[in-house]
């Protein structure tokens, strides 16, 4: 064996105990120095440093510099094999290399960990929230707003168009909601029920009517039953006097309320009033009104009521009569990813994420701005590890059957069993994107797929408009073992990568940390620089990356670069091979 060999097989080995922890002799040696730390005898050699939280977890167990176990290793193996012959000698010094250069590594790593940390710190700081124009959320009864028509309909409510009765006269100069070319301002031409600039100019509100069977009439009765959907509500939203009301939530949890966050709903007002006769009641829901209302009616007199912004479509009537372009695509995917991480981080799971629970507006250079809406099937939680008991038939898994994860569609009621709702939403958005770009969804009937039993293979194909990285998303996000599948967070940063950091992936083969910081910092002095308004104007682009680099972790960002990395080499192999 040559010098250079034996150099080559030392590294080798170095890397493999760090890395794989093959070596039974490194296990000893790292057993016999933790129990010399116990009783407080490690010896001057050896440097007693605590291991630092972000450090890998295969690398924990050790209570000592990496640089001191190489010295113990190298003299154990110098006992056990001998250290005569130059080629032992040669091993052993490359051995003690190859574990200097993970040490080397490792120190790289704490120091890209800490200028992340620095970053997420801060665009923490610099919560961007879209700009509202002023809506006067001032009314705590239904008196003080006017109601219009009814623009939605659901299981479970009515939505209205509203407007503040004592709302200052808005300008006629005031800015009109943009709205996207695609839709010719003919909107009775497509035969979809949307709103109109004027009808938003006129009620720039929305009031969400509850429905009420069996909640009773009390205020107090109401809003514990309704709790969940007050998970989106403002600080302000509840009259002070209502909130010393102990909201119970389903399951016995006390629901939380979620921070502002640009692709998450507003609750800005939140009541209780007498169920009124709105335009449409008999004809839309006469089984809902109460008996003073219809003879027949099976509600109760009193009920909740919502105030929030007024949209101008759902995501399903925008899709009825608009292609996204390929970057609105891709943009549209991020801002449902972005809203179900918020939740994810808040201990909320929405569980009935579908086109029409998904709002839609637009922003000044006409980009689609998407809203998570509709919380009445949520789950919450005091911690973030959305695991749900499920020890009964009657525990309630959530609402839309069609696109419920597998792991919740085939969970089984038992004493110890549990649903695990973390990568739930995110497996809902996988399949939500196949109406964004322009396909059927598999899981509706019309394509036939179920949730509960389907293969990987059976999903359809995207069209080959789609660019490569929403496809990949796509793919990963309906894998159907939830451990291989990327959390909502993961997926979310791949799209960013894509969008913004082409040039940190143009390394064939792999992206190097330095390379990956340094990327970030350029990202964040040019975000910082433009303010509210991102890389074409578009404030939903700026809402995008400063909820990225908000939430920027090392680990997350290596796992998003990984998993890009891995379809392109796929993608190079599948084209090769044809």
């Amino acid at each position: 064996m040559s010098v250079k060999h034996a150099l080559s097989r030392g590294l080798e080995l170095g890397r493999s105990f760090l890395q794989l922890g093959l070596l039974k002799s490194g296990g000893r040696v790292a057993a016999k120095l933790r129990a010399e730390r116990l009783r407080g005898a490690a010896g001057p050699s050896v440097r007693c440093a605590q291991p630092q939280a972000f450090l890998p977890h295969r690398y924990r167990y050790y209570r000592t510099s990496l640089r001191g176990l190489a010295a113990q290793l190298q003299a154990h193996g110098f006992r056990r094999f001998g250290g005569g012959s130059a080629r032992n000698r040669a091993v052993f010094l490359a051995f003690g290399l190859g574990v200097g250069l993970i040490e080397q590594q490792l120190e790289d790593d704490r120091k890209s960990s800490a200028t992340c940390q620095e970053i997420q710190a801060v665009f923490r700081k610099k919560r961007f929230q879209p700009p509202l124009k002023p809506l006067n959320f001032s009314g705590y009864k239904l008196d003080d707003y006017l109601i219009g028509n009814q623009i939605g309909k659901g299981s479970n409510a009515a939505v209205y168009e509203a407007a503040a009765r004592f709302a200052p006269p808005i300008p006629t100069n005031a800015e009109k909601p943009t709205t996207p070319v695609e839709l010719k301002e003919d909107e009775e031409k497509y035969g979809i029920r949307s709103i109109s600039c004027c009808a938003l100019r006129n009620f720039p509100l929305a009031i969400k009517m509850m429905w009420n069977f069996g909640a009773g009439s009390s205020s107090e009765a109401i809003l514990k039953s309704m709790s969940q959907e007050l998970v989106p509500a403002a600080p302000t939203a509840v009259k002070q006097e209502s909130e010393h009301i102990r909201l119970d939530g389903r399951f016995g949890v006390v629901p939380r309320r979620v921070a502002a966050h640009p692709n998450v709903i507003r609750v800005y007002r939140a009541f209780t009033a007498d169920v009124p006769l709105l335009p449409g009641a008999q004809e839309e829901y006469p089984a809902v009104l109460p008996a003073r209302l219809n003879p027949h009616g099976l509600g109760n007199n009193r009920t909740l009521f919502l105030v929030m912004k007024n949209y101008p479509f759902t995501l399903r009537q925008f899709l009825e009569v608009c292609s996204p372009s390929r970057r609105h695509t891709s943009l549209m995917i991020l801002q449902l990813l972005e809203g179900v991480d918020h939740l994810c981080r808040e201990g909320v799971a929405h569980r009935d994420l579908k086109s029409d629970n998904v709002l839609l507006e637009f922003d000044t250079d006409g980009c689609p701005r998407l809203v998570i809406s509709d919380f009445g099937c949520c789950l919450t939680q005091s911690d973030t590890s959305l695991q749900l008991p499920y020890n009964s038939v009657w525990v309630n898994r959530g609402g839309n059957a069609s696109l419920m994860a597998p792991e919740v569609a085939t969970a089984v009621p038992g004493p110890d069993a549990v649903i695990d709702y973390s990568k739930a939403d995110a497996w809902a958005v996988g399949a939500m994107a196949y109406e964004i770009c322009g396909q059927p969804n598999p899981f509706y009937r019309a394509v036939g797929l179920e949730s509960r039993k389907y293969h990987e293979y059976e999903l359809p194909p995207l069209p080959s408009s789609v660019p490569a990285e929403v496809e990949l998303v796509t793919q990963l996000l309906l894998r159907r073992n939830p451990h291989k599948r990327p959390s909502a967070r993961v997926a979310a940063n791949m799209l960013h990568l894509s969008l913004w950091g082409r040039r940190a992936l143009s390394v064939q083969g792999s992206v190097g940390t330095k390379k990956l910081v340094d990327w970030l910092l350029c990202q964040s002095a040019v975000v910082l620089l433009r303010g509210c308004r991102g890389p074409r104007g578009s404030t939903v682009e700026a809402e995008l990356q400063r909820s990225f680099l908000s939430n920027l972790e090392l680990e997350e960002l290596r796992t998003a670069v990984g998993f890009l990395l891995y379809g392109q080499n796929n993608h190079d192999l599948c084209i090769m091979t044809a």
